[in-house]
């Protein structure tokens, strides 16, 4: 490719790229979709662009508040004297948007000097950009950090593994039930060349679900492999994972895919690259992953209830005990944010569930002994 076909292969949009690919392959997999959408290393939308915060597209617990933030930092010293308290470990969150969840953790976590001298810092994050900006929001944190483009490259040894809004950004495949059996939703070219849904030809025999016609099946591989990954590094060298993010708590049919720009709900199709692509996250499917690698897991709990039983309440009136009026209605605006228990509304559409070894029988801000998959 010569240089100025390379250039003009760079000013092409990212749809025009897939429509390209399906033109020349034929139809791809949501899944494929979705990663080409998201993490494309020259046009995806997390690897191109800053997505948090009111001038982006959304906003995540710890952009609301810093209590949310502070108390995971709590819940990670918490979880180190229950896992025996190792000498060294690693703090490692998945996906830290702008840093932040993990500065605000760090410096609750001064309460705690054993545990502090004992982390290291590690984060994992595709994108330059957002790099960059965690390493301004770090800059004070009093730990040095290291980052790395995937979980393989963090090193072994105990670790905490932190997952706030990451499992929902990872690629799902759909299946529809017709009368002749399951039949995998593709992407593909509608007659005026533009993208669109469609249908495999093939059924697939290996999913054995029993569902009206009509029924879609979302399954998230990529989610539960590396929750899989994850939960047997645990089992294997010792420590812990939080896993926080909208979803729902039992396998159900029904399809979920999102795509929001500029805090607005558009069709996932329309812009490539350009908006979130999200979907709600399967946590019985997460659960049966963790157990399968022989780890134990804890919850899923509704946010509200787990940010409740980690002292959220005393935190806010701690933060308003010095607060002028408005700095207190901030923290009482924040706090109905993250706690309201409305069907859609974080504290309940979050779900929360936690991963140990299985020797650790409880884990703070879930029930003793705690879920068994």
């Amino acid at each position: 490719m010569t240089e100025t076909q390379e250039r003009a292969h760079q000013e092409r949009s990212l749809k025009d790229d897939i429509r390209e690919i399906v033109a020349d392959e034929g139809p791809i997999s949501i899944e494929r979709y979705m990663a080409l959408a998201l993490t494309h290393p020259t046009k995806g939308y997390y690897t191109t662009r800053n997505p948090f915060g009111v001038e982006g597209d959304f906003v995540t617990a710890p952009e609301i508040s810093q209590m949310f933030g502070e108390l995971i930092g709590l819940w990670a010293a918490e979880i180190w004297t229950l896992i025996g308290a190792p000498p060294r470990i690693r703090l490692v969150e998945l996906g830290p948007g702008r840093g932040a969840l993990m500065a605000d953790a760090l410096r609750a976590a001064r309460a705690a000097p054993d545990f502090f001298q004992a982390i290291d810092v590690h984060l994992v994050e595709a994108s330059d950009l957002l790099a960059e900006q965690q390493r301004q929001a770090l800059r004070d944190s009093g730990k040095p950090v290291t980052w790395h483009k995937g979980l393989d490259e963090v090193p072994q040894g105990p670790a905490i593994f932190i997952a706030n809004e990451f499992f929902d950004a990872l690629p799902v495949r759909h299946y529809l039930k017709t009368a002749k059996g399951w039949r995998e939703r593709l992407v593909g070219l509608d007659p005026e060349g533009e993208l669109a849904f469609g249908l495999s030809e093939e059924t697939e025999p290996y999913i054995k679900a029993k569902a009206e016609d009509g029924s879609i099946l979302e399954i998230g591989a990529a989610a539960q492999r590396l929750m899989t990954q994850i939960a047997a590094r645990i089992v294997t060298e010792n420590g812990a994972t939080l896993a926080i993010d909208y979803g729902y708590a039992r396998t159900a049919f029904g399809e979920t895919l999102q795509a929001v720009k500029a805090h607005q709900f558009v069709d996932p199709l329309a812009e490539p690259g350009q908006a979130d692509l999200t979907t709600h996250v399967d946590f019985s499917a997460l659960a049966r992953a963790a157990s399968s690698a022989n780890a134990r897991v804890h919850g899923p709990v509704e946010q509200g209830a787990f940010l409740r039983e980690l002292g959220i309440f005393q935190r806010a009136e701690t933060l308003k005990r010095n607060a002028t009026p408005e700095q207190a209605a901030q923290v009482d605006s924040a706090l109905a944010r993250l706690i309201g228990d409305a069907a859609d509304e974080m504290g309940a559409l979050f779900k929360v569930l936690a991963v140990t070894r299985r020797s650790v029988k409880e884990a703070p801000g879930f029930a003793p002994a705690g879920a068994e998959a």
